[in-house]
């Protein structure tokens, strides 16, 4: 394309030059599963009546000036472009979950094939015979909070069809603080907040630079992005992980699902391999972190509108998450102890903030190519991706459509395994997507997340009752 001409030409944020760099090349799949048969011309009328259709981002082409630096062009939406039917099953013999899954690992290596200077960095597949509607748009556009609400805004809740979905954390917790008269509990908190940052913020750089995980049979590296992949869904009730968290004082859903990473990692790795890693282990996480000050994001036309407290775009920041492994430790509990404390200490430092700023200014000062390289390392030094967007309380549907589940998964990074939880009516489905060639059996891996919340609830249950 040429280079900018006019002043309609809006520059890209650097978040969204980062996502557009080779090494951080990501594609976000959303998969929604409908109850009744698709309809594709019917899909098309909703797709170009909705705020997808209108968002400045969705109907701009990615241009480059003389000098290389990328902006957003206003351009013409051809529907017909954008919309990819898919006629027949994906392959035969296999269940609806299977099939849209394996399609979406094939297509998650296909990301570059998205990227073109002739069309904007979005489109739609309806996997006809499976009634699944895959949203493929790329990072660059959004995260998955801008992405989500943006969804929303075209659905109707089932019991209430005028009324907005309602979405957010299963209940609200508010940072608690010293008390009125209490100042040494405010001091207390500042420097315990100092303190934290600064640890953590020491260990973020070490890692980014120098420091990396021990090799697992779980290990990805430099140019795993590249390998071919396969994915599989962990179901969840969100009910279980309720009654997991009512035993473990103070404990939220976010530190119950680290919980059964970390058990369901071992469960893996204690059957895949046994002996094969060292106790202590430890294995790091890179984590996904909203940074808007509404996460609930229920005034979703203020997104859209660009309210400053909830701007569209990509606003996150990443945790790094360790956990040590260790053999069976007996109770099934201790699993989600162990990662609230760490989480606790976590949410008591400014990481998350301070690796996005950081990212902010070496995208603006050092370009997009040294951010995307600093992030590439990050990735390759720890072991797994993990993030979790809390989805709709109740059933909705998509222009009259019952939607039936939600579930995420971004394109290929250097680590061999990525997950994605999305929350829905009660369930919360994860999408576990690995290099094949490393990790050739996710479904085995799948089950043994939802076995260690299955035995973390029977302790659970059991811990409640005495």
């Amino acid at each position: 394309m040429g280079s900018p001409e006019n002043g309609s030409d809006e520059p890209l944020t650097p978040g969204g030059r980062l996502f557009l760099q080779k090494e951080m090349n990501q594609v976000i799949y959303s998969a929604i599963g409908m109850a009744q048969p698709l309809d594709v011309e019917a899909l098309k009328s909703v797709i170009q009546s909705s705020p997808m259709f209108t968002h400045p981002r969705f109907c701009s082409l990615m241009v480059r000036d003389s000098v290389g630096r990328e902006h957003w062009r206003r351009t013409h939406v051809d529907i017909d472009c954008h919309v990819v039917p898919v006629h027949g099953p994906i392959a035969e013999g296999l269940s609806d979950e299977a099939a849209v899954n394996e399609y979406l690992g094939d297509l998650s290596t296909d990301s570059p094939g998205l990227l073109g200077d002739d069309k904007p960095l979005w489109d739609v597949h309806l996997l006809m015979a499976h009634r699944c509607v895959v949203f493929r748009v790329h990072h660059a556009l959004g995260d998955g909070i801008s992405l989500m609400s943006m969804f929303l805004a075209s659905c109707q809740r089932v019991d209430d069809p005028e009324a907005l979905p309602t979405i957010g954390p299963p209940s609200s917790a508010k940072k608690r603080r010293g008390g009125g008269g209490e100042w040494w509990k405010a001091v207390v908190w500042v420097l315990g907040v100092v303190w934290f940052t600064l640890v953590f913020v020491v260990e973020f750089v070490l890692q980014s630079m120098w420091m990396s995980d021990r090799r697992t049979p779980v290990s990805g590296g430099a140019g795993v992005e590249l390998w071919p992949r396969k994915l599989a869904t962990a179901k969840f009730l969100l009910e279980d992980m309720k009654v997991v968290k009512s035993a473990v004082a103070n404990a939220t859903i976010n530190d119950v699902l680290f919980g059964i990473i970390s058990a369901g990692f071992f469960k893996y790795l204690d059957h895949r391999c046994p002996n094969a890693v060292r106790e202590g282990t430890r294995l790091t996480g890179v984590a996904a972190v909203n940074l808007r000050e509404q996460p609930g994001l229920q005034e979703l036309t203020n997104l859209m509108e660009g309210d400053p407290g909830l701007r569209w775009g990509n606003k996150f920041g990443i945790l790094l998450l360790p956990v040590r492994y260790h053999r069976s430790c007996g109770d099934p509990l201790e699993h989600v102890r162990k990662a609230k404390s760490m989480i606790d200490r976590k949410k008591k430092s400014l990481e998350a903030h301070f690796s996005y700023k950081i990212g902010d200014v070496a995208t603006t000062y050092l370009g997009a190519r040294a951010s995307s390289l600093l992030n590439y390392r990050i990735f390759c030094n720890t072991t797994f991706s993990i993030s979790n967007v809390f989805g709709p309380h109740e059933e909705i549907t998509f222009w009259g459509n019952p939607i039936t589940y939600i579930r995420v998964n971004i394109s290929s990074l250097p680590h061999a395994l990525t997950m994605h939880m999305v929350s829905y009516a009660g369930r919360a489905d994860m999408q576990i997507l690995v290099a094949k060639d490393i990790i050739p059996d996710p479904d085995f891996l799948a089950k043994c997340f939802e076995d260690a919340l299955l035995e973390m609830k029977a302790a659970a249950s059991t811990a409640l009752k005495i």
